[in-house]
């Protein structure tokens, strides 16, 4: 891949799973780094780790679900590192899953909102930097498998993931002309927190048999795989991609 010495890469989430294997996976190929998330603790770790590395890092406090946090976000990165190349709208939440008779309002409302409305506020923002600074830049949003497929009792959390299939291509049309390429990652069955509980509240032997049918790699996906494709999206390597969905699952939604 393409050399990213000195470009400076954001990424919402990245205190722990997709987005942390994402920072760590820009650091070593020479980007700047800027970490957002809400646990500062965790943030704190990374951006330790990255510059004992011999990485360049720096962490913000963020709550993706306030525009004012958002503002914030992108503000410390452009005065930091004086530019914007690359930015990834990882953050999200499972929310409630529930029936969809049973889930409230509000329920709703907060998964949609991290989920959906903070990529379109994170997009807004990271895009304006980058048109500002004039060098162009790559966006990549992170969605999920179910962004295309359903699940019962899911409605909130796939909504909101489907919803990011339109943002994306939306944006990509919008702005590619003006040097910034928008790009959809939708990771299958991921080993992170998320998933984690997934697996706790559905049992291991449940899990297992459910991965050995559906999965054609037979395994969970590592966020270091996830981490790969969406700095191959960024990257001058895949120039001419843009407005599209990557789906990085084992060939999970194959078999639907």
């Amino acid at each position: 891949m393409s050399d990213m010495n000195d470009k400076v890469a954001l990424v919402t989430g990245a205190s722990s799973g997709i987005g942390r294997a994402t920072a760590e996976a820009f650091a070593a190929r020479g980007a700047r780094v800027v970490l957002a998330a809400r646990r500062e603790r965790e943030l704190a770790s990374l951006t330790n780790e990255i510059q004992v590395r011999g990485g360049n890092a720096t962490f913000i406090i963020t709550d993706v679900s306030k525009a004012e946090d958002i503002q914030r976000m992108v503000a410390h990165a452009t005065q930091t590192y004086g530019r914007l190349d690359y930015a990834v709208n990882n953050a999200g939440i499972e929310g409630r899953i529930a029936p969809i008779l049973d889930l409230t309002e509000e329920e709703w409302d907060r998964t949609v909102d991290t989920n959906l409305k903070s990529t379109f506020l994170c997009l807004q923002q990271e895009a304006r930097a980058m048109l500002q600074a004039g060098r162009g830049g790559s966006i990549v949003n992170v969605g999920s498998v179910n962004s295309f497929i359903g699940f019962p009792s899911g409605s909130a959390y796939v909504a909101s993931k489907h919803g990011l299939v339109g943002l994306t291509s939306t944006a990509s049309a919008e702005l590619a002309s003006q040097g910034i390429r928008v790009n959809l990652v939708c990771p299958g069955m991921i080993d992170t927190p998320m998933h984690q509980r997934a697996r706790q509240a559905l049992g291991n032997e449940l899990y297992d048999t459910f991965l050995a049918q559906r999965v054609h790699t037979r395994r969970v996906g590592q966020p270091e795989e996830i981490a790969r494709s969406i700095v191959f999206l960024c990257s001058d390597d895949a120039s001419y991609i843009t407005g599209t969905t990557l789906t990085p699952d084992g060939g999970f939604h194959l078999t639907i």
